[in-house]
């Protein structure tokens, strides 16, 4: 019985086919022989991260902190500061329009003078009567009449020195002062605008400033109501703002809001500075660490460290196996007496490497696939 030949085509697809299946046996015979392992990566970690009671996020707030307007209403005519003025207490920062203010102030001023002229004039009728009563060349009564109009005199005087202290007070008012030392943080009105506060009305401005004293900058976050039993007033934390990366600030808890926020079950906890520096700003995003214990300074700097599951004993020392490719390199650490809670320094290491989690007794150079956990 003879068999068909196959054509060159037939043969040319069994070809193909035939050295696919050499390759995929070939695949499975070097994938199965490289073993298979998990890794973790190389971070950097903060030592607060050992020793955090709780992890919470916030705000940076100024605690004091004010919109100042006028009480006068008219047409801004002069502002000199802007965006980022540093202010000192009672310093002019803004204008209103004032010439009809300053009329009533000279106004009353000038009834002030008249008045004591008056008052002048009347005591020295008074003076002369009195001296001819003595003598018996007038009528006890007409010293009487003299005496009644120095104090009429007098009460004038006193009624028009209130009428120019209200003045006085007026034509302050149309003047706008820093109440403390503080930064500009926005301007809300520019001149020409007209200022109208404790109004709505249409076209015209409230707050000319807003100011913030900065150094009373601290972070508000809201706590869960079941975890404010873990803290407590005077309680250390550190403080990440994502303003700032790579940075950490020492801070603790100053005041704690003595009610709950019944529709997000949130307390509200206030921690504050130890030290301000410049470069914080209201409003910034912040992270927060709560700490069972003040950090020490070496514990401030960041270091670059692993987890310790990835760390395996050998001969009483200590090491880790870096994965570069396919392969294994063996690393033996300098201390294991650094080990800080579930972290171990590394510092020959780099973030971003990865190593064997949960290792074995592994070879340096050693073939191994990873694989996801």
């Amino acid at each position: 019985m003879q068999f068909p030949r196959l054509s060159g085509l037939s043969r040319f697809w069994g070809w193909i086919l035939g050295s696919a299946v050499v390759l995929i046996g070939a695949w499975l015979w070097l994938s199965g022989s490289a073993e298979p392992v998990q890794t973790t990566p190389v971070v950097q970690a903060y030592p607060s991260q050992t020793i955090s009671v709780l992890n919470a996020t916030g705000y940076v707030v100024a605690q004091r902190k004010a919109a100042l307007a006028s009480k006068a209403s008219g047409r801004l005519e002069w502002l000199g500061v802007a965006e980022g003025a540093v202010v000192k207490s009672g310093q002019l920062i803004a204008k209103i329009e004032s010439r009809d203010v300053a009329a009533q102030l000279d106004q009353a001023t000038a009834q002030v003078g008249i008045a004591q002229a008056d008052l002048d004039e009347a005591q020295r009728q008074a003076d002369r009567s009195a001296s001819l009563l003595a003598q018996r060349f007038i009528a006890p009564s007409v010293h009487e009449t003299n005496l009644s109009r120095l104090g009429r005199a007098r009460a004038t005087l006193l009624a028009a020195q209130a009428a120019e202290k209200v003045a006085e007070a007026a034509l302050a008012q149309t003047e706008i002062r820093a109440p403390f030392d503080a930064v500009v943080l926005t301007k809300n009105a520019n001149v020409g605008d007209n200022i109208t506060p404790f109004s709505s009305a249409a076209e015209s401005k409230g707050a000319v400033v807003t100011i913030a004293d900065m150094s009373t900058l601290e972070v508000e976050t809201d706590v869960s109501e079941s975890n404010v039993s873990r803290l407590k007033i005077g309680q250390p934390a550190e403080i990440g703002l994502d303003g700032l990366p790579g940075e950490r600030f020492a801070g603790e808890i100053v005041r704690m809001v003595p009610t709950i926020d019944r529709a997000k079950a949130t307390r509200l906890v206030k921690v504050r500075f130890q030290k301000i520096d410049p470069r914080i700003l209201p409003d910034m995003s912040a992270k927060i660490v709560f700490l069972d214990r003040p950090l020490a300074d070496s514990e401030r700097k960041p270091v670059i460290a692993i987890s310790r599951q990835a760390v395996l004993t050998e001969s009483g020392k200590s090491v880790v196996f870096l994965v570069e490719g396919d392969r294994l390199k063996r690393i033996e650490l300098t201390s294991s007496d650094a080990t800080q809670g579930e972290l171990v320094p590394v510092p020959q290491l780099s973030p971003g490497q990865r190593v064997v989690i949960r290792p074995k007794a592994f070879k340096d150079g050693q073939k191994v696939r990873v694989v996801a956990p």
